[in-house]
């Protein structure tokens, strides 16, 4: 299988059509983010996606702390010149390498923040740099002018957002052409299509790429009842996973399972083919193979008009499927 490629926004950089979201193969410093990791596995999935043509990944030096970038830098060293690395900062790392839980987008931290990945990759470049979060006492005319500094100085290839409005992509944009905006996206969290975001990203001609695609694991049918999270997993204080809103998601997945059987594919399959049929990028995180391959066995799947309308039916936009995040969490979105 070869993975077809798309070209992401309109300054030059090409990708295939589905990315590899790296997040959870480290665990974090306060316990894991999905159950425990393994990094043997974890590298052996990274070679495997490259076999196959996915050498798009994602991660963050937020991820671990640290410890993420680190391990994509084993995982791809001696083959640097064969992946796309998109890495991202904003959550203030401080020199002890513990997570302040501040954003912070000020010029000498954006400055900062790339020598630190640049190590922890082992790399001299970032294809893409995203901001992770918009720091709200920072303009970001300041920030994505750092940000372009660091395209001149051959650092970065190109810049992107995460989670931002409207208003700020094209604030920002008019600093330096933005190539990506990364928000979480999903037939359980279209946000972004509601709010105009992916209007906007349309008409200036920047890329869109999806985290979360399988809504956070909902999509894959695998949670059944809460009980299926791990004890320590960050999802169990997510209003999408409590009480009535995981009653009624469930009856949604139910529903995606029943139209996913009838075309012989999974739900997940099904949830992220209708995410690259409106070309936009998922990065579906795993830290397997096996999930790696199905993931990627989508970008096979073509979706009629008809299919994608009895799916957006399923899950009509608007649908309340409960918040992504905590309280402090949804602050931080722009």
């Amino acid at each position: 299988m070869e993975l077809k490629q798309i070209a992401l926004g309109s300054q030059g950089l090409v990708v295939p059509v589905i990315g590899l979201g790296c997040m959870g193969m480290t665990g974090f410093e306060e316990g894991h983010m999905y159950g425990p990791a393994d990094e043997q596995e974890a590298v052996a999935t990274i070679h495997r996606s490259l076999e196959l043509g996915g050498n798009f990944l994602d991660t963050a030096d937020l991820y671990g702390p640290l410890k993420n970038e680190q391990l994509i830098a084993r995982a791809i060293s001696g083959k640097r010149d064969q992946f796309i690395l998109a890495t991202k900062f904003g959550w203030e790392i401080d020199d002890n390498k513990k997570v302040t839980w501040a954003i912070n987008g000020k010029k000498d931290y954006v400055k900062k923040s790339i020598e630190r990945s640049l190590k922890n990759l082992n790399t001299d470049y970032i294809d893409l740099y995203y901001m992770h979060r918009l720091d709200k006492s920072t303009p970001i005319e300041e920030t994505v002018g750092a940000m372009a500094e660091l395209v001149k100085e051959g650092k970065v290839g190109y810049i992107g957002l995460s989670e931002v409005s409207s208003e700020t992509v094209k604030r920002a944009n008019a600093v330096h052409p933005l190539t990506a905006v990364q928000s979480e996206y999903s037939l359980f969290e279209r946000t972004v299509e509601e709010r105009g975001v992916l209007a906007t990203l349309a008409e200036l001609g920047i890329g869109f790429v999806a985290y979360s695609p399988l809504g956070r694991g909902f999509l894959s049918g695998q949670i059944k009842s809460e009980a299926d999270l791990p004890d320590n997993d960050f999802r169990r204080g997510m209003p999408r996973f409590q009480g009535e809103h995981f009653a009624k998601n469930i009856e949604l997945v139910k529903a995606i399972e029943a139209m996913a059987a009838a075309k012989d594919v999974t739900s997940s399959q099904l949830a992220l083919a209708w995410i690259m049929a409106k070309g936009i990028v998922p990065i579906p995180g795993t830290k397997r193979r096996t999930y790696l391959e199905q993931n990627l066995a989508a970008a096979t799947i073509a979706l009629t008009d008809a299919d994608l309308s009895q799916l957006e039916s399923i899950v009509p936009l608007g649908t309340d499927t409960g918040a992504p995040y905590d309280e402090f969490g949804m602050g931080l979105n722009d």
